[in-house]
């Protein structure tokens, strides 16, 4: 027996106060149980959380190593520099059609001499039929004068107004084009190249990202691994709260033992008081390593929990930080790809379109040249016929002498005018001839390598597209879970740890009770173990499940009064305890 245990009072023979003190154990034990509890079930949804959002942390560096996202940059990489190639393109097709327009719009000249020729030739047909009717005779045939010249002049007057025809719809139509492609122009200046520069921002800055997110994998794996750590830390410190609880029950029965014991009728007053200081002793030790293990825990479990609250806090700063916000105010870097890339694919189906308009516009120039050299022939033709006719006159004129003298000036004219016509209408077409070529080349451009790798840009933007959006969907819906999850569980988190800010006032009341039992308990000089009392302090040490019970009953009365048992479980083991087994 050690010192300690010779030093006890004598004790009351009134067991009630020792049992209103242990009935007064009863609701501290329940409020920490209640406590513990509340706790517990917040630090399981918690760690629930915690683990989903552990794992989308984890599993976030992956999608942007992803296969899908490395192909669809090199493709894009590739669109980029090809839309910098088509963009020169398009500004060398934009000066060939203006050049087109300019020629076009030069053979309005030959084309106004053209129709102002035409006209004075049926003006001298009509003089010519005046002057004929006047100098021949009833007797003469004229009719070269009279009917062959008005007719040629009709035919040649058709035929350029058919020619005149074609030429405006041939002007109307290039015209149109020329507006169209410098609206497009204008309203797509440097389009194609300020994508180019786009995508090359993009993909710089997801390079970035991607590089900053395997950088940060060591620091998410430490993170992961420190709450796993902690959560295990919380678990335990609440696990020995559960152990205090079932400290203040052995407490709570150890008295409820000893007041049966005093009121039994069986000890001599002597042993009574032994019994009542060496048992009231012990329980007055074992309540106060209680409190100190309670307020102990509070304090590591409320920590556990604050650390754990800044776990997850630290793994939304820092999904942040690398990927983005998770909503348009702050995208991140693979959004903004992906709607530039989306802008592209508009951009060059527009482009595609504006292509294809040029084989129209080439299909136009070269049917109206057509057209248009066809009626030149006929001018020729009709050249050829004046030609025989004006030498028909010629004849008749000398066959009339004197009197034909103002018919051969008639003729003259007629020659002049029909010469003058065919180099009209080829001057005209010298120029049409130019357009026809570089119609020709509009046609070749259209239908070249060049118009197909539009498309085919617009295919792989969009293909390239589809993949960013698989790997932003995946991306955006690990963000949401993180922007979803994170605030509750640091709000969980935070709440669970101020629970335990307002468990001073069990401590405190455990701590009153504690001084009510000493009081009852005082201190005195000896005390005997008397059979009853071992068997007693025996039944006690065989009732404790904690170390931390036997150690404090061993100091009392010392190792040689405990009995030889099986050591129970401790805390330290209990720390092995698997977390699914405890939470899943």
């Amino acid at each position: 027996m050690t010192a300690l245990a010779h030093r006890l009072p004598s004790t009351s023979t009134d067991t009630a106060p020792l049992r209103a003190i242990g009935e007064g154990l009863a609701k501290p034990r329940q409020e920490i149980e209640s406590t513990f509890v509340t706790v517990g079930a917040r630090l399981t949804e918690g760690a629930a959380m915690l683990n989903r959002i552990t794992k989308v942390f984890e599993a976030l560096p992956a999608q942007l190593q992803s296969p899908e996202l490395a192909e669809a940059s090199t493709r894009l990489a590739d669109i980029g520099r090809q839309a910098e190639t088509i963009s020169a393109l398009f500004a060398t097709e934009q000066a060939d059609l203006t050049r087109l327009a300019e020629v076009v719009d030069a053979a309005e000249h030959p084309i106004s001499e053209l129709r102002r020729t035409v006209k004075m030739m049926g003006i001298v047909a009509i003089n010519a039929r005046v002057v004929a009717a006047g100098v021949v005779g009833d007797s003469d045939d004229f009719d070269v004068f009279t009917t062959d010249i008005a007719k040629l002049s009709e035919s040649a007057s058709s035929t350029i107004q058919q020619f005149t025809a074609a030429y405006r719809q041939l002007t109307d139509e290039v015209g149109h084009a020329a507006r169209q492609r410098g609206q497009f122009e204008n309203a797509h200046a440097d389009t194609l190249s300020a994508l180019a520069a786009d995508m090359d921002r993009a993909l710089a800055e997801l390079a970035r990202q991607r590089a900053v997110s395997v950088d940060g994998t060591a620091e998410t794996g430490r993170v992961s691994r420190q709450i796993v750590t902690r959560i295990a830390s919380a678990v335990m410190a609440l696990q020995v709260g559960d152990a205090t609880r079932q400290r203040i029950e052995h407490v709570e029965s150890g008295l409820a033992a000893l007041a049966d014991m005093l009121d039994s009728g069986n000890l001599q007053e002597n042993d009574r008081q032994a019994a009542g200081n060496l048992l009231g002793s012990l329980q007055i030790a074992q309540l106060s390593g209680a409190t100190d293990a309670f307020e102990g825990d509070v304090a590591e479990a409320g920590d556990a929990l604050r650390d754990l609250a800044a776990d997850a806090r630290s793994i939304m700063d820092q999904s942040r930080a690398i990927y983005g916000q998770g909503d348009e105010a702050g995208a991140s870097s693979l959004a903004a790809l992906s709607k530039a890339v989306r802008h592209a694919a508009l951009v060059l189906r527009d482009c595609e379109t504006e292509r294809s308009k040029l084989e129209l516009v080439a299909n136009a120039v070269l049917g109206t040249v057509g057209v248009l050299l066809s009626h030149v022939e006929a001018v020729q033709e009709i050249e050829a016929n004046m030609r025989l006719v004006s030498l028909n006159a010629a004849v008749k004129c000398a066959q009339l002498g004197p009197r034909g003298a103002a018919l051969n000036v008639i003729a003259r004219q007629l020659r002049e005018l029909t010469g003058e016509t065919v180099t009209a209408a080829e001057a005209s077409m010298a120029g049409l001839h130019q357009a026809a070529g570089l119609a020709q080349s509009f046609g070749a451009a259209a239908n070249g390598d060049a118009a197909g790798r539009v498309g085919q840009l617009e295919q792989e933007a969009t293909a390239a597209l589809v993949l960013l959006q698989g790997v932003d969907s995946a991306l955006a819906e690990a963000l949401a879970t993180l922007n979803r999850d994170g605030p509750n569980v640091i709000a969980l988190l935070g709440n669970a740890a101020e629970t335990f800010v307002s468990q001073a006032a069990i401590s405190e009341t455990m701590r009153d009770l504690e001084m009510q039992l000493v009081s009852e308990c005082p201190p005195m000089a000896a005390a005997e173990q008397t059979p009853a009392i071992a068997t007693m302090l025996s039944a006690h040490r065989a009732r404790y499940t904690m170390d931390a019970e036997r150690r404090i009953h061993e100091q009392l009365f010392g190792a040689d009064a405990a009995p030889a048992m099986e050591s129970e479980p401790t805390s330290q083991d209990a720390e092995e305890t698997d977390l699914d087994a405890l939470f899943f």
